[in-house]
């Protein structure tokens, strides 16, 4: 994967995040920094580390995925990417008051939830030629700056954003895929 397909790959991930960073930006009648800012670190760091554990569980089994690893990332991303599709066109707005305050047991649950697709990423990882360090830093300070700005855009905004963004995010993730499933089957060279 080229550094150009890393990085809309960290774009994809870190639309849920974006996401969910909008609605907390929204319950916000200023912009709490130090909330913004865990906020970020949270979502960063889990969508960094949830890859490096696929990838290494993706690894060990390598020798059985191997003949079919393309159709294997191609599956993850087009999942993922398909469900933050339906996500974001079956949801209903839902506006709730966010306190300036860190409920972290939320936001442990938060971070886990909106990571989850990133695990699956880095399953995929295991089959590709992929500096897994370079992407992990990638997706995570991706994921760390989208963040941050979907608590800015959620304060000055609103909802606007949230539904093409996740829609936007679906939509590149399924491009990357459908990229990695054709150059594997010779169908597409670049």
């Amino acid at each position: 994967m080229s550094f150009v397909e890393l990085f809309l790959l960290a774009v994809g991930l870190s639309m849920d995040a974006f996401s969910v960073s909008i609605c907390k930006g929204l319950g916000m009648r200023t912009v709490n920094w130090r909330v913004a800012i865990v906020l970020a670190l949270a979502f960063g760091g889990f969508q960094a580390g949830m890859p490096v554990i696929g990838w290494a569980v993706g690894s060990q089994f390598m020798w059985l995925i191997e003949p079919v690893d393309h159709w294997i990332a191609f599956g993850l991303l087009a999942f993922i990417g398909g469900n933050m599709i339906r996500e974001a066109l079956t949801e209903e707005e839902e506006v709730q008051e966010t306190p300036d305050t860190i409920d972290w047991a939320e936001l442990l649950m938060l971070a886990v939830a909106t990571s989850i697709d990133a695990l699956t990423v880095g399953i995929a990882f295991a089959s590709l030629s992929v500096n897994i360090w370079l992407s992990v830093a990638l997706i995570g300070i991706t994921t760390f700056v989208f963040s941050i700005a979907g608590v800015l855009i959620g304060n000055q905004f609103g909802m606007r954003y949230q539904k093409p963004a996740q829609i936007a995010g679906g939509v590149i993730l399924i491009l990357i895929g459908t990229k990695v499933l054709l150059e594997h089957l010779g169908i597409l060279v670049l």
